[in-house]
């Protein structure tokens, strides 16, 4: 949630408890004393009807997750300021203590301070509970963040192991080349020292002939 709506609400929910209890106040004067006392609680409600135009431009600027939530507090602040008008307006209209007791009692007015009460216990318990609504998402983003990066960590070690396995599948390759160019090397001085024997044993051969033929003749003549 935003800190400075939490501000704004923090300073709307002060003013609101002292126009209650200055309106309570005001119930039982007349004269010079209401009027001075009803000016201070018309300038006390322009005050928080300004802070709660600054909450609701605040609140629409944030993210719809969160803007839903304030907004709806925001009616009943709104709710309640009213309220507080209506009990300054009953205050003013009369003319004398007893007359302005009479109509505050006809209207509700004590029932109306009660109700105030209530609501803003309410919208106590109610901001309460989203601050720690919004503690749990911000929890939950955080650890989405952790485990998105986890992911990433993970798919960049799965790419070196893949470019390491190519690599290695590629000297694999490499070497199986060089060793069938071995083998064919090996091959061809193999067939080479074959044929060289029988050219060793041919001319050994025709040698032996050619002793004997000499040997005979000689011993012939």
């Amino acid at each position: 949630m935003s800190e400075v709506f939490d501000g704004y609400e923090r300073q709307y929910c002060e003013i609101s408890a002292s126009l209650s209890r200055k309106c309570t106040a005001a119930s039982s004067l007349s004269g010079e004393k209401l009027k001075q006392k009803a000016s201070e609680i018309k300038s006390g409600i322009d005050g928080a009807e300004a802070l709660i135009r600054k909450m609701d431009l605040e609140a629409r600027n944030l993210q719809p997750s969160v803007r839903a939530g304030l907004l709806a507090k925001l009616r009943e602040y709104k709710s309640d300021l009213n309220n507080l008008k209506g009990t300054l307006k009953r205050i003013t209209t009369g003319n004398a203590q007893q007359g302005a007791r009479e109509e505050l009692l006809e209207s509700g007015m004590a029932d109306t301070l009660v109700v105030s009460a209530d609501q803003r216990s309410r919208l106590l318990r109610t901001t309460e509970r989203q601050n720690k609504t919004t503690d749990r998402i911000k929890d939950s983003h955080r650890t989405m963040l952790e485990t998105e990066e986890l992911g990433v960590s993970i798919m960049h070690d799965l790419h070196q192991q893949r470019q390491s396995l190519l690599h290695a599948n590629d000297t694999l390759h490499s070497v199986d080349d060089n060793i069938g160019k071995s083998r064919k090397i090996m091959g061809a001085m193999v067939r080479r020292m074959d044929r060289n024997k029988w050219i060793i044993g041919l001319i050994i051969t025709l040698l032996v002939l050619a002793i004997l033929v000499v040997l005979y003749f000689k011993f012939v003549h």
